[in-house]
This record gives C-alpha cells, structure tokens and sequence, in this order.
C-alpha cells in the first residue's frame, strides 16, 4: 500500500469529488481515478459509491478512512521530528477552536507563533468542543483548544487554560434583572433559553449543570455563533446561560450568577494527542503558550 494511495484516497473522501480532488492535489483525474482503483484492488474491496454528481464513502471506506488519517498525520509527524532536530520547524501546524475561547489569546498567539516560524503552515479550523475532540484523537488536528467533558476519548491528554463560573444574561427588563440576585437552576426551569449546538463546550456545560440539578430547560433558539445569542438575549427573546466572560462583550445586558454550579464549571483546555504522537509544531506553540500567558498574567491581561 502506497501512500500516494491513501493521500489520493483521503482527498477524495474529503471532496467527495474526483475532479475537485485531483484540482487540488495537482494530478490528473485519470491518474487519481487508476490511484483510487489501485488501492482498492489491493484491499478487495469498492470503497466509493459513485454516482454522477458526487462520490460518497461504501463501509469499508469508511472503515479505510481514519486509519488512513492516522497514518499520514504519523508520516507528516516524522518529516517534522527530523526537521526539528535539523534545528528548523517546518511543515504544518493544524489546529482547531472554539469560538470565543477564554484562556488563549488566539490571533495574538497565531501571530506569534508565525513570526517565530516562518517555515510552518498554520491551517484553523472552528468548531464545536466535541468535534474538535475527535479530529484530536484520529490525528486531523494537531490540537484544539476546547472545553473537554467525560463523552471525549481517553487517548487525549489536556493541558488547563483557565476556568471560570457560569453566568445568566438576560434582558434588562427582564424580572430577574429587576431582582439583581444570583439564580439557580430550579428558578430557570420556566425560561425559554437561547443556546449554541449540543457540540459547544458552553452548551455542553450548561446541559451539565442542569443535568445535575434535575432540571428540564427549552432551548429554542439555537445557534453557532456568539454574537447572534447575544443578539437574541438583547431582544429580549430568551436568557442564556454562558461563560462569565462572555458578559463583557455586551453592557447592555444584565450578568447574574448562577447559583449551585460550582465557582469553576467551565473549564477551557489544549487538546492534545499523547506526547509521543505530538507534532513538533504542536509542541512549539504551547511552549510559546506558556511564555505569552506567563506574561499576560503579569501584566494582569489573561481572561
């Protein structure tokens, strides 16, 4: 088994396209088509289902697919190790984020990162905490920075960022604003919440909290960014339960507390893989992490 023929087999899974596929990797699509057919061949076995308009993965593609992942990430991971120990980081640094993320200033980081490595590739990806996980583990994401909850896999470590509590937001004309107090779950039983996707760390945290006080919640209004929750709260159509930072990006809101959650529910982490299977880049940035949070603490900048 050739790695051209898992780099060729992954493009298109990821495409579901052979034109598209071969576009990007510079090849012809006859040669991608004969590659494709090559490796499945050798496996015995049809791994696309292929129609006129796309090409979708059969079980055993599938099947095929995060092994393949897998094993080009661990080839990539060794081009990158023996450069390193030549004295030059290159290749690419693929990582993952949550929107938002307290702990971590992402741009500010990034910057850094790359005015110290000029030969590295840095590829982002934003998604969801529980998504993030995943690519983590099957080796599509160098790391993520991301909150991690006991559904994640035990083949990832997580170094902390920063933990914080829980916080209402709410309209300021709305009853509990005018009341001032701090709340508790049993008292939000009743409100009608706006949320982020089952896969977001805040939403996850939330649905825990809840979870343990034996409380059902509505959420209906749901949505993937934070600026449209806050969007919503600020029209007064719902109240969400979100991290405390997340207060300061609008003063028009009323912040409580949440009562009965812990003073540290929600807990922003790096992912990582296990340290042998960490890429060089990966390794770099959060040693370059550690130095700009070290300096963000003593000017009293961090989240």
């Amino acid at each position: 088994m050739e790695l051209r023929h898992l780099q060729h087999f992954v493009a298109v899974a990821e495409d579901q396209h052979f034109t598209r596929a071969a576009e990007r990797l510079l090849v012809s699509q006859s040669g991608l088509s004969a590659s494709i057919r090559a490796l499945e061949r050798e496996l015995q076995t049809p791994l696309f289902v292929r129609t006129t308009r796309r090409v979708t993965l059969t079980p055993a593609g599938r099947a095929l697919l995060g092994e393949a992942e897998r094993i080009l990430a661990q080839v990539r991971a060794a081009h990158e190790a023996v450069a390193a120990v030549q004295g030059v980081l290159r290749g690419m640094l693929t990582l993952g984020s949550e929107q938002c993320i307290a702990g971590v200033n992402l741009a500010g980081l990034l910057a850094a990162f790359r005015h110290r490595h000029p030969d590295v590739e840095i590829c982002l990806r934003q998604a969801g905490s529980g998504a993030l996980a995943e690519d983590v583990e099957a080796g599509r994401l160098d790391l993520a920075f991301a909150v991690r909850t006991q559904e994640d896999g035990d083949q990832l470590r997580s170094v902390p960022l920063t933990s914080e509590p829980m916080t209402l937001l709410c309209h300021r004309s709305h009853p509990l604003a005018a009341a001032g107090a701090a709340v508790t779950p049993e008292e939000l039983g009743g409100e009608v919440f706006v949320d982020f996707h089952p896969d977001w760390g805040p939403r996850r945290t939330t649905d825990t909290v809840f979870a343990a006080a034996g409380v059902r919640r509505t959420v209906a209004l749901e949505v993937n960014d934070v600026h449209t929750l806050l969007d919503l709260v600020d029209e007064n159509l719902g109240v969400a339960v979100v991290p405390r930072h997340f207060a300061h990006k609008r003063a028009s809101l009323t912040a409580l507390p949440v009562k009965g959650t812990g003073e540290a529910v929600y807990e922003t982490v790096a992912l990582l893989p296990p340290r042998p299977a960490t890429s060089p880049a990966a390794r770099a940035l959060m040693a370059l992490l550690e130095t700009t949070g070290d300096q963000d603490r003593a000017r009293g900048t961090g989240d």
